[in-house]
């Protein structure tokens, strides 16, 4: 039996959900996600708890009750608490601004990289070498976050770039000359 997918899943006051044929609403103070999962689990509400169950123990079956679960939990606590993801520049010269909208990042090439944000998604810069992406959807925090990242992935032998907070770079040692 799988771990996860057996824990059960509170649902805060405040909070709605609905179940259409295994399309799943649920609306909160921050917003409302949406999600299909797959037709053989079944999701049930009962006294402010969520539950998930699975047909059989077959390894298909196995496999979703957990993801299946994991899934419905984030979407709870995505509509009462939010995601964010923190990101810091180091190098430099390295900086980071809004325009509007827009993330303008200035990480050593010769033009600024504009990057703008998914629908639900939100970037803020408190500091120039600081942003924080925020959301409902933890997936794509994440995901908008990694494009972030990916302007300029951290290098191990100077360490600069841009990197999640409390990330750990591997440093390298460069050349030596030989004597």
């Amino acid at each position: 039996m799988s771990r996860i997918g057996k824990k059960i899943i509170e649902v805060p006051q405040g909070v709605t959900f609905t179940n259409n044929n295994n399309v799943v609403t649920v609306k909160g103070p921050k917003g409302e996600l949406t999600r299909a999962f797959h037709p053989d689990m079944t999701i049930k509400m009962e006294d402010n708890n969520l539950t998930v169950a699975r047909p059989s123990d077959n390894k298909e079956h196995r496999s979703l009750h957990g993801t299946t679960r994991s899934l419905l939990a984030n979407m709870v606590e995505g509509v009462t608490k939010g995601y964010e993801r923190g990101l810091e520049l180091i190098g430099v010269g390295y900086r980071a601004s809004k325009s509007g909208s827009k993330l303008v990042l200035n990480v050593g090439y010769s033009h600024p990289v504009e990057i703008e944000p998914e629908k639900g998604v939100e970037i803020e810069v408190p500091a120039n070498t600081k942003i924080i992406v925020k959301g409902i959807d933890k997936e794509r925090v994440g995901a908008v976050a990694a494009n972030i990242r990916d302007v300029r992935p951290p290098e191990p032998y100077k360490g600069k770039g841009i990197r999640y907070e409390g990330e750990y770079v591997r440093r390298k040692e460069g050349k030596t000359a030989k004597k």
